[in-house]
C-alpha cells in the first residue's frame, strides 16, 4: 500500500496537499531560524507550530467530514428528486428496446393507457399511431410537437438510449389555437361588372339589383359572423376572424356561384371578386394586402377569390367561368396616352415577349416598336431567334427583307449592354420574370417596366411596374396593342403591312382563326389591320405546317389516355424534344374528341424541363390546374414547365392533381 493512501482524505486533494506542503516548508524554515537565533525561542516556536498544526488538521478534517456529509445528503436529495420527477412530474417517459418493445414507462405515461399492460409488448401492438410517431421523429434534433391520443405533446427522443419524453402541451396548444383563431382578417368584395350592367338599366331595375346583391352578401356575411360594410355601389369591406376564414374556405366561397347563377336568371349577370388578407397585426398593412389581393383577382379575370398573407402563396377560389368583356375604348385611350408619355420620357425603348416566342408575342413586339417610332423613339426588339417554331422562323425571314426591322432585332446580351437608367422596357404577352426573354434585362430596368398582356395575372408579378395593361377579356395582346394605334401621334411613319400582318397572324393563332375567345373588339382590330395592309396570303404562308410537325403532332395524339373519363393526356418520350407549338396543337386537337372536357400534352422541353400544354372545352379551369404545377394561363388555355423531372414524373403529378380535383367536385 502506498504512503499516500495513509494520508487524510482532505490532504489527498491536490490543491490542499500543495497548500499543506507549502505551510510545512515555511514552518520548518521558521523553526530553523528560531533555533538559530535562540534555543528558548526555538522551543516556544516549535510548541506553537505543533499546537497550530494539530488544530489545523482537526479543523480541516472537520470541514472535510462536513463537506462529505453535505455532498452525500445533496446526492441523496438529487437522486430522490430525480426519482420523484421520473415518477411524479407531469412528463411521460418511455424506454424501449432495439426490437421496439416497451422496457419501462413512468406512471405519468402509463396513465394514458388506463391500466393496459405495456411492459414487454411491441409498440405497434400497443398503439400503431404511437409507434409511427416515434419512427417518424426519432431523428429529430429538436423538440417536436405531435398529436396523439386526443392530446398534443412536445416530444424529445434520445435515439441512442431509446428514451422518449412526452410533455403534454394540450392546454397551451389550445391557447395558441385560440389566439390564431382570433387573428383579424380583412377582405374586400367588388362587383366586377356593375357599371356595365347598370348603365342600360332603368332606375327601378338598378335598385332591385342593388337590393338583391346586397341582401345576398349581407346574409352570407351574417351566416359566418362577419362584419360587412358597403363603401360604394360596387365595393364592400368585410372583417372577420381566422376561424371564420377557415369555415368560409371550407365552404369554397359558394357566394360567387349564388350571385352569378341568380343574376344570370334575371338577365343581369353579375360576378364578384374578393381579396382577403390575414396573418398580420398591423391593420393598415392588412388593408393594403387585401386591396392587392383584390387587384390580383380582377387581373385574373374576376369572378374569383384570392386569399393570401403577405409572404405566403395565394389560394384561389372560383374563376370557373370565362371572363366577360369589360374594357372600354376610354381605357384603351388612357393606356395609349400613358404609353406615349412614358416613351417620351425615355431615351430608348426595349420590347420583349416571353421565351419560346409565338406569333402573338413577336407581332405585339412589332406593334410596340411601331408605336415608339410614331413617338420618334428608338426601339429595340429583344428576341432569341434560336429554336423558334416554324411560323416565327418564317416571320423572321420575312422581316429580313426590311432592313429597318432586321436592324432593330437584337439579342439579350446586346440589350443589356445598351440599356441604361433612362431606358424603358415593355413586356408583351407575359408578366412573369421567369419566362421572359432576358431576366438580366428585366432586372436592370425593373423600375422602368410596362406590362401589356392578355393572360390572367399570376402570383409571380413585377413589384414596381410603371404601367400595367392586363385584359384577360382580350383575345390576344396584339388586339390590345392594335387599339392603341388610334391614340398615337400621326407625325411619324404609319404602321407597315408586314407589321400589321404579324399582329393579325398572332390574333388568328390565339383565337384559332377567330373561333374562340373573340368579341366585337377582336373583329374591329382585325378589320383595322386589314385596312392598313395585313396580307392574308402571307399569314397563310406563316401558318403552314411542315411534314415533321404534322407527324410529331399525330404521334403525340397516338399516345392518348383517358383519366376520370373526361381528361385526355398525351405524353412524349423522355429523350425526345418537342416544340411547344406542336404540343399546343396536339392539345387543341384532342378537344375535338367526344367526351374530352380538358386535354394535356406532356413533352420534354429541355435537358432539365418538362412542359405541359393544357386546353379546356370551357367546363374545366385548366389555369387553376397549371398553377398548382407552377404555371398559368386562361380558363381554357394554360401551360407550365416543371424543372428536374422526367415526363413520367410530370404525368404522375398531373394525374394526382386531376384526381384530387375530381374528389373535391364530388
Amino acid at each position: 500500500m502506498k504512503l499516500v493512501d495513509h494520508l487524510p482524505a482532505f490532504i489527498r486533494n491536490p490543491r490542499v496537499g500543495i497548500l499543506t506542503a507549502v505551510i510545512i516548508l515555511l514552518s520548518l524554515i521558521g523553526l530553523g531560524l528560531a533555533f538559530y537565533i535562540n534555543l528558548l525561542i526555538g522551543i516556544i516556536m516549535l510548541v506553537l507550530v505543533i499546537v497550530t498544526g494539530i488544530f489545523s488538521v482537526r479543523t480541516l478534517r472537520l470541514l472535510s467530514d462536513e463537506t462529505d456529509k453535505y455532498i452525500s445528503e445533496l446526492s441523496f436529495r438529487i437522486d430522490q428528486a430525480e426519482e420523484d420527477a421520473t415518477l411524479s412530474m407531469p412528463i411521460g417517459i418511455l424506454i424501449y428496446s432495439e426490437q421496439h418493445r416497451v422496457e419501462w414507462v413512468n406512471p405519468n405515461f402509463q396513465s394514458y393507457f388506463e391500466g393496459q399492460k405495456l411492459l414487454g409488448h411491441p409498440l405497434d401492438e400497443i398503439d400503431e399511431d404511437l409507434a409511427k410517431i416515434i419512427e417518424e421523429h426519432q431523428d429529430d434534433e429538436k423538440v417536436s410537437r405531435v398529436k396523439w391520443n386526443d392530446h398534443v405533446f412536445d416530444i424529445s427522443i434520445q435515439k441512442d438510449d431509446r428514451v422518449v419524453y412526452f410533455l403534454d402541451s394540450t392546454k397551451y396548444a389550445k391557447m395558441e389555437e385560440q389566439f390564431d383563431d382570433r387573428q383579424v382578417v380583412i377582405g374586400q368584395i367588388f362587383i366586377d361588372n356593375y357599371d356595365e350592367i347598370t348603365q342600360s338599366m332603368a332606375d327601378s331595375e338598378v335598385s332591385n339589383l342593388n337590393n338583391f346583391v346586397t341582401n345576398q352578401i349581407s346574409s352570407w356575411a351574417q351566416s359566418f359572423g362577419m362584419y360587412l360594410r358597403r363603401v360604394d355601389d360596387d365595393h364592400f369591406f368585410v372583417i372577420m376572424y381566422n376561424e371564420t376564414l377557415a369555415k368560409v374556405e371550407e365552404d369554397s366561397f359558394k357566394l360567387l356561384d349564388t350571385i352569378r347563377e341568380a343574376t344570370s336568371k334575371q338577365n343581369s349577370p353579375v360576378t364578384l371578386s374578393i381579396g382577403i388578407a390575414y396573418g398580420d397585426d398591423n391593420l393598415n398593412k392588412l388593408a393594403d394586402v387585401s386591396q392587392s389581393n383584390l387587384d390580383l383577382a380582377l387581373g385574373r379575370g374576376g369572378d374569383q377569390v384570392v386569399v393570401k398573407a403577405e409572404d405566403e402563396q395565394a389560394r384561389f377560389y372560383g374563376g370557373k367561368t370565362n371572363p366577360m368583356e369589360k374594357r372600354t375604348r376610354v381605357r384603351a385611350r388612357m393606356i395609349g396616352q400613358a404609353v406615349q408619355e412614358l416613351m417620351n420620357q425615355a431615351d430608348q425603348v426595349f420590347v420583349m415577349g416571353h421565351s419560346h416566342a409565338d406569333l402573338d408575342s413577336v407581332g405585339s413586339a412589332l406593334g410596340i416598336r411601331r408605336i415608339a417610332q410614331m413617338n420618334k423613339k428608338e426601339c429595340w426588339i429583344v428576341l432569341d431567334q434560336e429554336g423558334v417554331h416554324s411560323d416565327v422562323a418564317r416571320l423572321i425571314e420575312k422581316m429580313d427583307e426590311h432592313e429597318d426591322l432586321k436592324e432593330s432585332i437584337i439579342s439579350a446580351d446586346q440589350a443589356v449592354e445598351l440599356a441604361n437608367s433612362q431606358s424603358l422596357l415593355v413586356m408583351v404577352d407575359h408578366s412573369k420574370r421567369s419566362i421572359t426573354t432576358s431576366e438580366e434585362l428585366f432586372d436592370k430596368l425593373s423600375n422602368r417596366v410596362i406590362i401589356i398582356d392578355h393572360h390572367r395575372r399570376g402570383t409571380e408579378f413585377p413589384e414596381n411596374p410603371v404601367l400595367v395593361y392586363i385584359e384577360p377579356y382580350a383575345s390576344s395582346t396584339g388586339e390590345l396593342i392594335t387599339e392603341m394605334f388610334e391614340y398615337q401621334s400621326h407625325d411619324g411613319e404609319p404602321i407597315q403591312p408586314i407589321e400589321a400582318t404579324a399582329i393579325l397572324a398572332g390574333i388568328e393563332v390565339d383565337t384559332k382563326s377567330f373561333t374562340e375567345r373573340t368579341g366585337t373588339r377582336t373583329f374591329d382590330a382585325a378589320s383595322y389591320l386589314r385596312s392598313v395592309g395585313a396580307n392574308e396570303k402571307t399569314i397563310r404562308y406563316l401558318l403552314k405546317e411542315n411534314v415533321d410537325s404534322y407527324m410529331q403532332r399525330n404521334h403525340l395524339i397516338d399516345t392518348m389516355q383517358f383519366i376520370e373519363d373526361k381528361y385526355a393526356i398525351c405524353t412524349g418520350e423522355d429523350d425526345r424534344m418537342y416544340d411547344p407549338v406542336i404540343a399546343a396543337q396536339a392539345a387543341d386537337s384532342l378537344l375535338n374528341i367526344s367526351g374530352v372536357e380538358a386535354s394535356f400534352v406532356i413533352t420534354r422541353r429541355g435537358d432539365h424541363a418538362v412542359g405541359i400544354s393544357a386546353r379546356s372545352a370551357g367546363t374545366k379551369n385548366v389555369q387553376v390546374i397549371m398553377e398548382e404545377l407552377g404555371g398559368g394561363g386562361h380558363l381554357a388555355m394554360a401551360a407550365t414547365q416543371i424543372e428536374d423531372v422526367s415526363v413520367e414524373e410530370a404525368e404522375q403529378q398531373l394525374v394526382e392533381i386531376l384526381q384530387e380535383n375530381q374528389k373535391d367536385e364530388e
